[in-house]
């Protein structure tokens, strides 16, 4: 009974994270109710309810979920940028891509960012998640940046992380909206390897 239990909450959870990313993306964060997010989902407010306290809790576990997909990319492209002759701008060539997820999550996020910034509550929050995705990168980045002979203080390689997170959500506004003027990726492939030390 328990793993019956178990499985059906997981499926629960799944959907109605699911119904949040699209319902998130296509309305903004506070252009949605809980109510609506259920609704697309198929389930009462009980569900919800069940498995989160607010709104806010459910964006954080879809931060959760990205961010796990995003480690798991970047991963990869630490892997094969360490076979390449280029580590450094191999890796940024394919950490810039960009993806129909990768816009949805932008919008998304950038609209919860607002949400944060008006409510201390929920930027605390936010800045613990951001936190822990920049320690996961960090690490993710430790073969990459062995491969420049720089040495990076920890506390120096999470501002560089804070300025490779400002120039890549800039530069993904600024190519959505103008696309023509700045490909996708344009400021990371021109710019990041000069913040690596320039070194290739």
């Amino acid at each position: 009974m328990t793993q019956r239990v178990t499985k059906r909450r997981r499926e629960t959870n799944e959907r109605l994270l699911n119904a949040a990313e699209q319902a998130f993306a296509e309305c903004g964060f506070q252009g949605v109710s809980i109510a609506e997010l259920c609704a697309r989902a198929g389930y009462t407010t009980g569900a919800f309810y069940s498995n989160y306290d607010s709104k806010d809790e459910l964006f954080l576990a879809l931060f959760t979920r990205r961010s796990e997909i995003v480690l798991k990319q970047l991963g990869e492209a630490v892997d094969q940028a360490l076979v390449s002759e280029q580590p450094v701008a191999t890796f940024i060539e394919l950490a810039s891509v960009v993806d129909e997820q990768t816009r949805t999550w932008f919008l998304i996020s950038t609209e919860f960012t607002l949400h944060a910034i008006r409510n201390p509550e929920a930027a605390q929050a936010l800045a613990r998640h951001d936190a822990a995705i920049r320690a996961a990168i960090a690490e993710l980045l430790a073969p990459l940046l062995a491969t420049t002979q720089r040495k990076v203080t920890e506390t120096d390689l999470d501002m560089l992380l804070r300025l490779v997170v400002a120039v890549r959500e800039g530069g993904l506004a600024q190519s959505l909206v103008e696309p023509a003027a700045l490909p996708h990726g344009e400021l990371e492939r021109r710019f990041l390897p000069a913040l690596f030390g320039g070194l290739r």
